[in-house]
């Protein structure tokens, strides 16, 4: 089924499972374009190299059907800092994530946008990536909240800050510490890294998936306040 048009305030949203299975990744491989079927190469890994190959397959099914074009013949070029956009089509942002077996997509026009989901899981250097990654305003909230609710809240954070980050296209080198979520008010930040306009042009959404392993955590940021997610599962 053809999907709907896009407007000034659609995002579509992509999240499902990545089989790693060989007939899947074969299946993909012919869409792969030249870079993307040298990056496999370099993967030892087999469920890895699986994995990659699956991920682009679907990155490029995705992209053909909002395009309404081949998705082989898409031209996926990168900008000085890595970050991949369409070549023919740049008024379209796009962004993906994967943690293990799952995989979120997000495509929107005329933004700059970013995606970013981990699995929630205990980890005893929380407390380090906070003194290192989040404002003093944020780790003054996190450290004060019931030891029960520190994992989930600082996923919470972690996923908006990458998003962030990814929108841009810096990664983590503009400084995570710098991207500052506002605790009273979960999608708006109260500082951005200079050179990326007004924390107030900025929104970050948490998004629910579902899953049947370990809990998720999700986040989608653009630069754009009013917005219609339509949200599409990955077959």
């Amino acid at each position: 089924m053809p999907l709907p048009e896009f407007d000034g305030h659609t995002v579509d949203f992509w999240h499902g499972q990545l089989s790693g299975d060989e007939a899947v990744s074969q299946h993909y491989l012919p869409l792969l374009d030249a870079a993307e079927l040298a990056r496999a190469k370099t993967l030892a890994n087999p469920l890895i190299r699986r994995r990659f190959i699956e991920v682009r397959g679907r990155l490029r099914g995705v992209l053909a059907d909002t395009l309404k074009q081949n998705p082989a013949a898409i031209r996926i070029a990168r900008t000085e800092y890595g970050k991949p956009y369409l070549a023919d089509h740049p008024q379209f942002a796009f962004n993906i994530s994967h943690t293990a077996n799952q995989l979120a997509i997000v495509v929107a026009p005329s933004c700059q946008l970013g995606v970013d989901i981990e699995h929630i899981q205990a980890r005893a250097n929380l407390a380090a990536l906070v003194a290192k990654c989040f404002s003093a305003t944020e780790a003054a909230y996190w450290q004060a909240l019931p030891d029960a609710e520190k994992t989930s809240v600082f996923y919470q954070f972690w996923t908006k800050k990458e998003a962030f980050v990814k929108a841009t296209g810096r990664g983590i080198a503009l400084g995570l510490q710098h991207c500052v979520v506002n605790p009273q008010q979960p999608e708006a930040f109260l500082g951005v890294p200079e050179g990326y306009g007004v924390a107030e042009a900025w929104r970050a959404i948490s998004l629910d998936l579902p899953t049947m392993d370990k809990p998720l955590c999700a986040a989608l940021v653009l630069d754009k306040r009013q917005v219609l997610i339509r949200r599409f599962r990955l077959d």
